[in-house]
């Protein structure tokens, strides 16, 4: 952990021990420099002293330039403070360290004061700048302090000073002016930042393409960095790290090296370098994920371990890595890369590489420190990797700008080819239907010459039986489907009863079968059978279904007359299908205790046929098959189609759903016979 300077000051009334002298605090004097002042002594001890060991200590000394802290040792100043005016007088103890202790006894109550870096300024018991104490005397009141030194200081050697109020109001006059400028260009840069941002994320959430994505990393990432830069200054607006300074710290070095890394990925998307070199896209995506990495390793480290000086040693090592490997990756991507946009990349690579070059320069030899020196102004590093920053970002959003113009270039070129290519195809579609018009009226012109009318009755009628034919055939077709649909049915039911170890019902059930099948094979020959035959075939296929189902199902069928069904013809096996689907689709996977099955064959007036089920109904058929139709509806509906179009006399199918109160009660299938 670094070994900041911590002040511990305190004042007692009783005067214990007894000084050379005061230091007058209504003095006119604007500062007095403890260093060589006769009335400040000065003891060394190890770090683990204590104030309440240093109080015993008898063995000081007069405090000279000698006295310096290292860091297995610290110095301890004490001096004492006098009002001998009649108004409350406040003094500044101004000190380069970080942090202080400040204890001040008055009137036997001592008030202990804290001034800390890390700590937020709404909770600092002192002033908000972290390089003054305020000491407070009442009138003729005389207080001792205590001052702690510590081996590492925040800028060159610590020498600590008395200021009287005059003086501080004046430096802080002269510190707020001289970082007029630093915090308006600070500011430039994070107002330029937003209105980027903005403009970024619109383009995101109109594309929401990755290129844009990884640009938003970019800028987000900036931002954080130019507020937590912005804590170390007066700033008056957007100064809210310094309610969360410990934080602002931890994550000051991170943020650099995640926006760096999503600069990386965002170079990848904007050169499409994969298309140029694959080894180089590797390399630079390996790149960014390390400098995810390193930004999550150096957070962790200075949260939890807090060592100031192996992180400063780590800053040096990752610095004198990446900057010259990022060098390399620029001629690499120089060398390999061609995309048009490759300009606008170096351009900004090169803002980039000199900002860092020039800013780690400065802080790693202290020219900003120097009085004079043209680098001489408030976090003049921090602002000159910034302006880098700023000018690669300028160089970038104008590359986003000509990709965006460059992708409008290629849709409109791309538009215009295939304009131009309809344009051809048209004008070629135009030759060719000029061509086959003047051929077919040249050909009509032959056949009205060659031909005569009923030369052309003859061809319609010989087409005509050509269709009928060709029907004919479809419906065979159908036919031949429907034979081999029924009888892999029917032998998964006498594999399910033999399965079952119901052998004497697979007997049974398998002699009906052939009985069945016996009945199919002399009819699937023949274009219409008689009701009263398909009603036969229905009713040995039913006592099947009923030996496979056993006690849960249940069939009626009812014939209003059944000599009269041998005077109506239907397709051989139209009503088997539709059954079958009613037992396998509706009554199977129903839950019900009871699953009937109602046949009636109407001939009141002419036939109508209805097939009713209490089953699950069509929709939870539908979601049991998987939206898969049943094979045999489908060949029902085809042969109906073409069986009406080939007959005098029409069959009508119609599928109701029956329910109740929004309670599905089962289907009904009814077929009208209809001249």
């Amino acid at each position: 952990m670094l070994k900041s300077i911590t002040s511990i000051i305190c004042f007692f009334a009783f005067g214990f021990f007894n000084l050379y002298g005061q230091i007058m605090a209504d003095a006119s004097t604007y500062s007095i420099v403890l260093v060589n002042n006769k009335n400040v002594e000065a003891l060394r001890t190890g770090m683990e002293s204590t104030f309440e060991d240093i109080r015993r200590e008898t063995d000081w000394k007069p405090y000279d330039s000698t006295y310096t802290a290292t860091p297995k040792t610290t110095v301890w100043l004490k001096f004492e403070l006098e009002n001998k005016s009649k108004d409350t007088i406040i003094n500044y103890l101004y000190s380069s360290s970080y942090f202080n202790m400040v204890y001040q006894q008055s009137n036997g109550e001592a008030d202990d004061l804290e001034k800390n870096f890390f700590v937020p300024v709404p909770e600092r018991m002192n002033l908000p700048t972290s390089l003054f104490t305020a000491l407070r005397l009442l009138p003729f009141q005389k207080s001792e302090v205590y001052v702690k030194l510590g081996a590492n200081n925040a800028i060159g050697p610590n020498i600590p000073e008395i200021y009287s109020q005059i003086k501080y109001l004046e430096f802080s006059s002269n510190n707020y002016h001289n970082q007029v400028i630093p915090i308006g260009i600070i500011y430039f840069y994070i107002i330029s930042l937003i209105t980027i941002f903005v403009f970024a994320l619109v383009f995101w959430l109109r594309l929401l393409e990755k290129l844009y994505l990884y640009y938003l990393g970019y800028l987000l990432f900036q931002l954080v960095y130019g507020f937590a830069v912005l804590r170390y200054t007066v700033a008056p607006i957007g100064n809210f790290f310094k309610d969360i300074p410990e934080l602002a710290n931890d994550l000051f070095e991170p943020v650099q090296f995640i926006f760096i890394g999503f600069y990386v990925l965002f170079i990848l998307q904007l050169l499409q370098v994969k298309e140029y070199d694959k080894l180089l896209a590797k390399a630079l995506y390996y790149l960014a994920l390390f400098c995810f990495f390193y930004a999550v390793f150096n957070f962790s480290i200075s949260h939890f371990l807090n060592d100031f000086k192996y992180m400063g040693m780590v800053y040096l090592i990752i610095r004198s890595i990446i900057l010259p490997l990022n060098l390399l990756l620029i001629f690499w991507i120089i060398y390999k890369v061609k995309h048009p946009l490759l300009i606008y990349f170096i351009v900004g690579q090169s803002f980039f590489f000199i900002g860092s070059i020039l800013s780690t320069y400065i802080a790693f030899t202290n020219t900003h420190y120097i009085p004079g020196h043209f680098f001489n102004f408030k976090e003049s590093p921090n602002i000159i990797f910034q302006m880098g920053l700023l000018a690669e970002v300028y160089c970038f959003s104008l590359a986003l700008g000509k990709n965006v113009f460059i992708l409008q270039k290629e849709k409109e070129k791309t538009s215009a080819d295939l304009i131009e290519q309809l344009q051809k195809n048209q004008q070629i579609q135009e030759h060719m239907n000029r061509d086959l018009d003047q051929k077919v009226n040249e050909k009509t012109y032959e056949l009205i010459s060659l031909y005569s009318q009923i030369e052309r009755e003859r061809e319609q009628k010989t087409k005509d039986d050509f269709i009928k034919k060709i029907r004919e055939t479809e419906m065979m077709a159908l036919r031949s489907q429907m034979n081999p649909h029924f009888i892999f049915n029917s032998m998964n039911a006498i594999k399910n009863l033999i399965m079952t170890s119901r052998n004497e019902d697979a007997i049974n059930y398998l002699d009906d079968f052939a009985s069945l099948l016996r009945s199919i094979l002399q009819n699937s020959n023949r274009e219409k059978i008689t009701v009263e035959d398909e009603l036969e075939i229905l009713e040995l296929y039913l006592s099947l279904e009923k030996s496979r189902m056993d006690t849960d199902f249940s069939y009626t069928i009812q014939v209003t007359c059944k000599e009269e069904l041998s005077q109506f013809e239907i397709p051989p096996l139209l009503l088997q299908p539709i059954v079958e689907n009613a037992i396998w689709h509706g009554l199977h996977p129903s839950l019900k205790t009871e699953k009937k099955l109602t046949i009636i064959f109407d001939t009141t007036k002419n036939l109508i046929i209805s097939i009713e089920d209490n089953g699950v109904g069509r929709k939870e058929s539908a979601k049991k098959k998987k939206l898969h139709d049943s094979m045999g509806n489908s060949i029902v509906q085809d042969r109906l189609s073409l069986y009406n179009h080939l007959n005098d006399h029409t069959i009508h199918l119609k599928i109701t759903d029956l329910e109740e109160d929004d309670q599905v009660l089962g289907t009904r299938t009814t077929l009208t016979y209809e001249y």
